[in-house]
This record gives structure tokens, sequence and C-alpha cells, in this order.
């Protein structure tokens, strides 16, 4: 009996072509490089024991019917073992990551249900998302009866596609490619996507690509791919695995996949200023000291509620107070390793609670993105006036 030969590694440019055509055919995506990293990890996705890490990928956007659930319909086609996870629990994706006897594809629709302002704690939903990141990574839980329990460690290494409305936690957002999905316009078109017709041409793209991967994982096995100089940390973490799969796949795919990471990692910090803690430093550096030496911290608090598009006049239903301030800013240090804390500062005869920018320096330097440009180039001939 003769068997198909699996697919040669040479095959892997026109092979990702195909994958990439098959989403342009029922996906509108924001950006061309939105293609590139979906279809990249559609692939990563059958070559997940070759890297120490898997990128999630996140479609989000603003409001409903914006082709985030079409998206992972199509991904389900494309990947190994894809189970569908709307509102599973923690404990039933560990289960089913450690007991099912090939590793799942979890794909999670409506994300948001879980991670929104009305979802509740999640925080072990999370920590599987999270920890499911990073091979060798387990969930620790108690198994048995009674008193009769023993600690266990669960598996929840996998891929994981997922799409929602607003954002998700930094934790996750962090370990993602993502991709901000918009309703599409009255000039662009799609086809219909029919799963009786359309789902076995997937599965069929799928099986190849478990074939390609299967000859290709020795180029792919413990490799490090060049990133591109400006991509580092995290995003490079995240980037690294579909890098790999581009230059596995030649042909144009590894030049594409780099101008692709570029594109999404800038895409990513575009109005992102981090976490809370983050957004209050670039915050005070840009829009409250702004070249003032110190400030008692009424006038802080009074800058910072004033600017319409920041979180500070409204933290919870209550606007941020001096209590609040000292909490957040005492956990960055000072050049001298101290807290960040308020000092005395005297105006006018008396003495007052403020801070000072000389304090707040070291945390600029080390977390606030660089910063903004000045808007207003100098007028013509007034160059040195």
């Amino acid at each position: 009996m003769t068997t198909n030969p699996p697919a040669h590694p040479t095959d892997g440019s026109a092979l990702l072509d195909e994958v990439e055509a098959f989403h342009r055919r029922f996906n509108v995506f924001p950006l061309e490089a939105a293609y590139v990293a979906v279809t990249l990890w559609n692939a990563h996705a059958h070559l997940l024991d070759c890297f120490d890490a898997t990128p999630r990928i996140a479609f989000l956007s603003p409001e409903p019917g914006s082709g985030k659930s079409r998206a992972l319909e199509i991904i389900e086609t494309l990947v190994p073992k894809p189970l569908v996870a709307a509102n599973a629990s923690a404990s039933v994706l560990f289960r089913a990551v450690s007991t099912l006897e090939t590793r799942p594809t979890i794909l999670f629709d409506e994300v948001d249900t879980v991670f929104g302002p009305k979802a509740g704690d999640n925080e072990p939903l999370r920590g599987f998302l999270n920890a499911g990141h990073r091979r060798g990574v387990g969930m620790w839980r108690c198994v048995g009866d009674g008193a009769n329990q023993q600690v266990q460690e669960f598996p929840s290494y996998c891929a994981v596609a997922m799409a929602g409305l607003g954002s998700l936690p930094d934790t996750i957002l962090t370990r993602s490619v993502i991709i901000r999905m918009r309703r599409r316009a009255r000039n662009e078109y799609v086809e219909p996507y029919r799963q009786r017709i359309h789902e076995k041409e997937g599965n069929a793209l799928s099986d190849r690509l478990t074939n390609w991967a299967q000859s290709v994982a020795h180029l792919v096995d413990g490799v490090f791919p060049e990133l591109p100089p400006e991509v580092t940390d995290r995003p490079a973490d995240v980037w690294e695995p579909l890098l790999a799969v581009a230059d596995a796949a030649g042909g144009e795919w590894p030049e594409r996949a780099r101008t692709a990471c570029v594109e999404l990692v800038n895409a990513a910090k575009v109005g992102d200023k981090g976490s809370t803690g983050i957004r209050l430093l670039t915050d005070l550096r840009d829009h409250v000291f702004n070249g003032i030496d110190r400030l008692p911290t009424v006038a802080v608090l009074d800058r910072l509620h004033s600017l319409d598009e920041a979180p500070w006049a409204d933290m919870s239903g209550k606007p941020l107070d001096a209590r609040g301030l000292a909490r957040m800013l005492r956990e960055y240090m000072t050049a001298d390793n101290t807290p960040v804390s308020a000092r005395n500062i005297k105006a006018g005869g008396s003495v007052m609670k403020g801070y000072y920018a000389a304090d707040l320096h070291d945390a600029w330097e080390r977390y606030c993105p660089p910063p903004p440009e000045s808007p207003l180039p100098p007028l013509p001939g007034r160059s040195g006036a």
C-alpha cells in the first residue's frame, strides 16, 4: 500500500498563498498585514511543539457585526483539533487540553463576556490563557474526593484564537497578535460562507498544512529567526514563531512576515499607554508637569481631572484623589531607589504636600513611551530667531 509523501518544504510558500486566499474569500481585515499574520498563525498551530511559546490571536472591535466570529469560523477549518469554547470555564479548558488525544486549538468567541466590566471574577481563566502561552507551564489543581486529594499539574500549552468586543486584560493583549476589526464598507464584498460546502475546503487545506508542517519541523524546531531591530521584549516573543514559519515557507513570506510584524506591533502601540500606572506616569509627564519642576497635589489632581480622554475624573465612579494618587505612584522608584511620594513644597509662605518632577524622571525614562514631538514645525524664516 502506497501513501502520498508529505509536501516538500519548497511547497510551503504556495501553500500559505492558498491559505491566505481562502481567508480573503470570506474575511475583510483592516490591514494587509492582518492577512499575513492570520495565515502564519494558522500554520504555526500545526507546529506548536517546535516553539517555546504560542502567540494568541485576538479579533477585537468596538461594535458587533465586524466580522470577528466569521474570522474564527474560517480559522476553525484550518487548525488542528479545533475546540469552540464560548463561555467555557478554566476547569473545562485545562482538562480538555490535558485529556484529549490530540492537543486542541481553542477558539474563544464572545470573549468580552468573560473579561468585560460585568463579567465578574475570571482570574482562573485569565491564568489559564496566560500560562498556556508558554510551553512547559501548567495549571496546578487539587484532584480527588474529600480529604483524599492530591495536587496535580495539568498541561495548559495550546494555541488560542479569540474574538470579542472592546479590549482584553493587558496580560492577554501583550501575548497576542491584535487584529482591530471593523464593519465592512459598502464597497467591500466577501463570498458568503456556507459551512456545508466551505468547511471541507478549509479542512483539506488544514490536512496539507499538517503534512507540510511534518516536513519542515526540523527547519523550525529550536530556530530563533531574525527579528526586525525595533521589535523586542514581549512583541518579539509573540512574533518569533510566526517568523520561523515564514522562513520555513520561503518565497516572499519572510519579507512579508517582517513587514507585517512591524506594522501590527506599531499599530498595537497607537493610543496604548500600557497599564494604568504607565498611563498615569505618561500623563504626568506630558500634560501635568510639562516643564514645571514641582506642583502641589491639589494642582496635580486638578490637571489630571481636566484631561478629557483620560480616566482620572472617573475611577470606578469617583475621581482620583490624593490617597489613590499616592498609592499608584509609590509603586515606582526615584533615581535613589526610594518610592515616589509627596514631599513638602513651599509656596507663598505656606507649606503644601506635592510632587517633584525630579522624583518622577527615572520612572518616566524607564516606563513611558518617548515624549511626543512638537506638532508645529518652526515657521519659515524664523529659525534661530
